[in-house]
């Protein structure tokens, strides 16, 4: 058993799938977000979405970074994170403007002050407020924020996203097709809308991450940081206090925040990618839980996805993998290892995508294709330094 499931996670999310199997799968069941009838207005040409996600515990780290450094903007990336893991799953069905967002935080009164909150409330103010200069409008209506201290040991920091969307800009991945192209887009470095270096690692996988990396001082000193139940062999097995630091890219950043970097929304660059592409763009996945095997769940028919001109992982994979010993197909599942975005696409029109993106400071490139599944059944081949990785479906 993988260190993942050991400590209750699953990167696939299996019991989850099997419990909402009989809910209604929307207007179009391949595309990334379920896709609804326009219940609102009872208009044919649009349609409503709806999309609930969060930090996860995400928030955890953040919450002993803060324990350990007293730093309190280290939550404004937790606010980030929450909205860009709504965003970017929206952003992959063709979403980009009028946009409305509720927060829900569940809180620990005991260990999470009113600062935190404000920093988090505020810290989501801001991001919106960064995306509307790109022409992504997000509208904040407020939320729930609840004191659950029998419920949560420390803080949750989730959101709902919505939008009422025409029909015809859609994005709902039927369009893949034998011959196109994949192109992936870097979720490392520093965009040009960004602050600070990012180091890829996004909103998925912090479980291993948090554990594989650092040291049992913090369940020592932490222990609401982690489930009583798990096995002291899975809980902080690493070698790392947050403090320690890393030279990457010319450098110095310490191990908390480069498991913490927040999250990377592709808004700024989907924005121009679907005003300037849409018809050239067949599907899109936001390559999060799951990892680069994400796309599998969103083919419309079975297909052979071949991915052999991979990301070199950016180093803060590395690092974890070092100090967990995890096998690489447990980290291309987990983890999205180099590029947390994909556009199914022709060759034509990748080139200017992959300009696009150069321009924002985003690397991209054409990480793989796809080809006809051989007898009728979907493959996912991955190819890089490591050899190859097959998954059958």
């Amino acid at each position: 058993m993988s260190l993942y499931a050991q400590r209750g996670v699953s990167a696939q999310k299996e019991e989850v799938h099997q419990a909402i199997q009989k809910l209604d799968q929307g207007l179009y069941p391949h595309a990334f977000c379920k896709i609804y009838p326009d219940y609102l207005c009872n208009d044919g040409d649009w349609v409503n979405i709806m999309h609930a996600d969060g930090a996860g515990t995400k928030s955890i780290l953040a919450y002993l970074y803060w324990k350990e450094t007293g730093d309190l903007s280290v939550w404004k990336g937790i606010a980030q994170d929450a909205v860009a893991m709504n965003l970017d799953d929206l952003l992959c069905v063709g979403v980009t403007d009028q946009l409305l967002f509720s927060s829900t935080i569940d809180r620990n009164k005991s260990r999470i002050t009113g600062a935190v909150l404000e920093a988090i409330i505020n810290g989501t103010q801001s991001f919106f407020d960064t995306l509307k200069s790109y022409g992504v409008c997000i509208h904040y209506l407020g939320g729930e924020t609840a004191d659950v201290g029998d419920v949560v040991r420390t803080v949750a920091v989730n959101g709902t996203m919505t939008s009422r969307w025409p029909k015809s800009r859609l994005i709902t991945n039927d369009k893949i097709a034998a011959g196109d192209v994949i192109v992936g887009f870097s979720s490392a470095g520093k965009a040009n809308y960004e602050t600070e270096y990012n180091s890829g690692l996004g909103s998925n996988g912090l479980t291993s991450a948090r554990h594989d990396v650092l040291e049992k001082y913090y369940g020592l000193n932490f222990p609401e940081s982690f489930e009583p139940l798990l096995n002291e062999e899975v809980v902080y097995i690493g070698r790392n206090r947050m403090t320690d630091t890393i030279d990457i890219e010319g450098e110095t950043i310490s191990i908390g925040k480069l498991l913490l970097s927040p999250t990377r929304t592709y808004a700024p660059l989907m924005k121009q990618l679907l005003d300037t592409h849409f018809n050239e763009i067949n599907g899109v996945i936001h390559c999060s839980g799951g990892g680069q095997t994400k796309c599998m769940k969103y083919l419309p028919q079975p297909f052979s996805i071949i991915k052999d001109n991979l990301f070199t992982p950016p180093p803060v994979f590395d690092l974890i993998k070092d100090n967990s010993g995890a096998d690489w197909k447990e980290m291309y599942q987990v983890f999205n290892m180099g590029h947390r975005l994909e556009i199914f696409t022709n060759e034509a029109t990748a080139a200017k995508m992959i300009g696009t993106s150069e321009s924002l400071g985003i690397a991209a490139k054409i990480v793989g294709r796809v080809e006809p599944a051989v007898a009728d059944k979907s493959s996912l081949l991955l190819k890089g330094v490591f050899g190859e990785i097959g998954y059958q479906y």
